[in-house]
């Protein structure tokens, strides 16, 4: 399990900055929404599959309250999954 939250956790990471950094500007720059369109889907469903694993993990691992909302509140801030991959699931692997 862990090893496939760390896959989506990179995966969720680098859809994300992404989305933000290249499909964003392109869309309100140039007015093509089209990377939005591409990348919107697939970062939801690793976001979800991201939280999914978040839970899990909370019970499997037994993380504390404080490291599990810091694990699920990295989903939201750029490079945040890189952190949670280097600081938490790396430890468990």
């Amino acid at each position: 399990m862990i090893n496939l939250f760390r896959i989506t956790a990179f995966l969720e990471g680098v859809s994300y900055i992404l989305l933000l950094f290249i499909a964003v500007p392109i869309k309100y720059l140039l007015d093509d929404p089209t990377y939005v369109k591409i990348l919107g889907m697939p970062h939801g469903v690793l976001f979800i599959a991201y939280i999914f694993f978040s839970i899990s993990g909370k019970y499997k691992f037994n993380w504390n309250t404080k490291d599990f909302i810091i694990i699920c509140l990295a989903s939201l801030i750029p490079f945040g999954t890189f952190y949670v991959d280097k600081k938490y699931l790396n430890q468990e692997a």
